[in-house]
């Protein structure tokens, strides 16, 4: 029997229901749209070997493909009048359909979208255009738009190497080039089942409207199979870098990091926010890493730290919903640095170098990630950052689609509602439990680090990581003049902080997710 528990709270209502096929309920009814959300419990570590990219390629086909009552153009064609909006999101282990109306049309809405999750027509046509679309993903256009985005890619394949997390979510080129219609059949009627599925219905819908969704989820199936448990992933001996060589680029894009034992099922987590806010808030300027790096030397566009998978980097000011995940890491994100041939055409004086900023910007951030361990942060440090995030966190949930999210979210942590919750435990917090925190989970000896660079930059690059050479700064003479003797001086010492570097791996570019 259900366990249901009815929770008020200002402008909030939901039910939680302990056991599969949850209901989310956030009612606005200052709200003109109604958002609806399917998440389930399926995503990429589910992918069977050889077919990786498998669970992308279903969710897309469920909402690129149309239904068995309407073609995707039909679908297109019905929702445009209402404005009607769908999407979905695939991550590693968990897979969210989002759909949202005016409220005005939302039994015209749910009939026809409705059928993208219960009765997807799986064309051939459809199937063939939309994996064709992924391969291309997969093959060329990943590593071709974005540098950024590839390094990152690039560090899942070496920190989850061997385990179900290592591939991407869109899966590998030889993985999609075997996936057939049957198996995207197979795939969807084994793990799309209603005790596989929370669902969330957020905005201003009427008092049955929940009643109706929930019915017409009990006729999916009941899952057959038994999930995946979380893996726990290995802690790197020393620093494990892979360096990816690519022609005629300009830079040196570089993600590091390694496993983290926490994720926001612990209230503990809410100490590493604190710290990893101070270090290296996404997208904030006033971090140690931006400071250090971008601001004072400007070396590049930005550098952040993360205590969890952060997507789309580049274009997410904040974290968005619908990427919980059981196997967590830390990671400094540094956008990307000049190289060597780039520096030496750019400013005579700089002619005789043969490493760019990659290795000095790698050493810089360590070090400061280091000093975190070392020293913590102080009082006056963790009071502004502690009353920054308390009101941070509040923009988190600024729509009610993001705030649904949120809250399914939560459930994947066994948590009632994380956002709400993480204010009262910022405000328990004190600058002694940050600075346990920090020096139980994180530390600056052990990295998986990932290198995306010119092909010009990448034997004396490796070289020098593996020797542990001498990585002094190089600023044109303008840039020199204007600097403050202390950081100068800081540059000294940056230029010789050892590294633990155990091994240094080239790879190119074209043998990558394959």
């Amino acid at each position: 029997m259900k366990k249901v528990i009815l929770l008020f709270f200002p402008f909030l209502s939901f039910i939680y229901q302990g056991f599969a096929q949850d209901l989310v309920e956030l009612k606005k009814e200052s709200s003109n749209s109604i958002v609806l959300k399917y998440m389930f419990n399926v995503g990429s570590v589910m992918d069977p070997p050889g077919k990786e990219g498998l669970t992308q390629l279903t969710a897309s086909l469920m909402t690129g493909g149309g239904s068995e009552k309407y073609t995707i153009s039909e679908i297109d064609n019905l929702l445009y009048p209402m404005a009607g909006e769908y999407n979905h999101k695939v991550d590693k282990e968990v897979t969210v359909f989002t759909f949202e109306v005016h409220a005005d049309f939302i039994d015209e809405f749910y009939d026809i979208v409705s059928g993208m999750i219960y009765q997807p027509a799986f064309y051939e046509n459809d199937f063939n255009r939309i994996k064709s679309n992924q391969q291309n993903y997969v093959d060329q256009i990943l590593k071709a738009s974005s540098d950024e985005d590839y390094s990152k890619m690039a560090l899942e394949d070496l920190l989850f190497r061997e385990t179900r997390y290592q591939h991407m979510i869109a899966g590998t080129s030889s993985g999609i080039r075997n996936i057939t219609l049957d198996d995207i059949r197979a795939h969807y009627k084994t793990y799309y089942t209603k005790d596989n599925l929370i669902i969330g219905v957020a905005g201003k819908f009427y008092e049955d409207f929940a009643s109706i969704v929930m019915n017409d989820a009990s006729g999916l199936p009941n899952l057959t199979v038994t999930l995946p448990q979380p893996q726990k992933v290995k802690m790197p001996e020393g620093f494990q870098i892979e360096i990816i060589r690519k022609e005629n680029i300009l830079g040196s894009a570089i993600f590091t990091g390694f496993p983290l034992d926490i994720t926001r099922a612990s209230d503990e987590f809410a100490a590493l926010m604190v710290a990893n806010s101070w270090l290296g808030e996404h997208r904030k300027s006033y971090g140690q890493l931006y400071q250090k790096i971008r601001d004072i030397r400007s070396m590049n566009y930005g550098d952040y730290s993360y205590i969890e998978w952060f997507p789309d980097g580049g274009r997410y000011q904040l974290p968005p919903p619908h990427t919980p995940r059981h196997s967590n890491y830390f990671s400094i994100w540094i956008r990307p640095v000049q190289i060597a041939e780039q520096l030496r055409t750019q400013y005579a004086e700089l002619g005789n170098i043969s490493v760019g900023h990659a290795h000095f910007a790698l050493r810089l951030a360590i070090r400061e990630l280091d000093r975190l361990v070392r020293n913590g942060i102080t009082q006056k440090d963790f009071e502004i950052t502690r009353q920054f995030l308390r009101s941070y966190i509040k923009l988190y949930t600024q729509t009610p689609s993001s705030e649904l999210g949120f809250l399914m979210d939560s459930r994947f942590y066994d948590r009632l509602d994380f956002i709400s919750e993480l204010d009262g435990l910022l405000a328990d917090l004190t600058v002694e439990k940050v600075n346990a925190a920090v020096r139980r989970y994180l530390q600056a000896d052990n990295m998986y680090v990932a290198i995306i660079t010119d092909d010009s930059e990448v034997e004396s690059l490796s070289y020098n990581l593996k020797n542990n050479t001498a990585s002094p700064m190089s600023y044109s003479n303008l840039v020199r003049e204007g600097l403050p003797l202390e950081v100068i001086q800081e540059d000294e010492e940056i230029a010789t902080y050892p590294l633990n570097v155990k091994s240094v791996k080239i790879i190119d570019s074209e043998a990558t997710f394959k």
